[in-house]
């Protein structure tokens, strides 16, 4: 079984205190596939333009991800130019959408028995979109941002309403629900229909909730952070590997996946684009979660 991701596919230029890149591959499905990849095989739906090394191709499919749902269009791949003066918050200097200003996801006739289904950050009618394409998914996730909050609240409304996980951060959610206390504005999103929402708080870590169960997860100490770009995505994609992977959601599966998706934002931040997460091992992923658990008590 596998885990389909629909999300963007991007070049990034990206300043941070520790350096700096130009041309560095990211985009939520690259970054959520590559960290699900440790837990369970993914599948990718996304447009990339003619500028698009397809050798990414190869790295992709050796990590157990299927790449047939990445559509090549003619024109630019999506590029972001960004800097971190503050590692907590980046400052967009340009966005230039190109191919990805008219995507519509086109699903593979082979990922349509997929059973999980994340929904990375594209436009709230795209999500609704693949939505409709899939009657018998067992469990939906999806991401936003600020964004999509301001400019389509009642679209994003919608996929909400329909969606069993949310992943938000903490601005996102007071945004969302005009609360601003986040247990206040995680159950006003439960109300609104989803069965989980996972707040990411930042260097404070992230919180599950559920009507009945919540679980708070602390950030693994990282020493040198290098880049955060791509951490939230990366954090959704070692959560739902993690569930995937389980075949279920239960507490002790939820409290697994947010130690697991910790950890593969650890390693994430550690060096620009996906380099760091690529090369993680199951081992030192496990020993991190050890490590982290032990930090927790657990």
């Amino acid at each position: 079984m596998s885990l389909l991701i629909i999300g963007s596919i991007a070049y990034d230029d990206i300043k941070t205190p520790a350096g700096e890149v130009k041309n560095s591959l990211g985009g939520s499905a690259i970054y959520a596939a590559l960290a699900a990849s440790k837990f369970c095989e993914s599948r990718i739906v996304g447009v990339v333009g003619d500028d698009f090394d397809k050798s990414v191709i190869d790295i992709l499919n050796e990590n157990k991800i299927d790449t047939e749902g990445i559509e090549y269009a003619t024109g630019k791949t999506f590029r972001w130019v960004g800097e971190y003066n503050d590692l907590n918050s980046a400052e967009t200097h340009d966005t230039q959408l190109n191919v990805f200003a008219d995507f519509e996801p086109k699903i593979p006739e082979a990922y349509l028995d997929s059973k999980y289904l994340f929904l990375g950050n594209i436009h709230p009618a795209l999500q609704l979109q693949v939505l409709e394409k899939f009657g018998n998914v067992e469990i939906v996730a999806c991401d936003t941002m600020n964004f999509w909050i301001d400019t389509t609240p009642e679209l994003l409304d919608d996929v909400v309403r329909k969606v069993n996980i949310l992943f938000i951060n903490e601005e996102e959610v007071k945004s969302l629900t005009h609360k601003q206390n986040i247990f206040d504005a995680g159950e006003c999103v439960l109300s609104m229909g989803p069965k989980l929402v996972i707040i990411k708080r930042g260097e404070y870590g992230a919180v599950a909730m559920s009507k009945d169960f919540m679980f708070f997860v602390p950030v693994y100490p990282v020493r040198h952070v290098v880049d955060p770009t791509g951490a939230g995505d990366s954090f959704a994609g070692g959560f739902m590997g993690t569930v995937l992977q389980a075949g279920e959601i239960t507490e002790d599966v939820i409290k697994a996946a947010m130690i697991n998706g910790t950890i593969s934002a650890s390693f994430n931040i550690e060096n620009f684009s996906f380099k760091q997460l690529l090369e993680a091992s199951s081992e030192s992923i496990e020993k991190r979660a050890r490590q982290l658990r032990k930090f927790m008590g657990l």
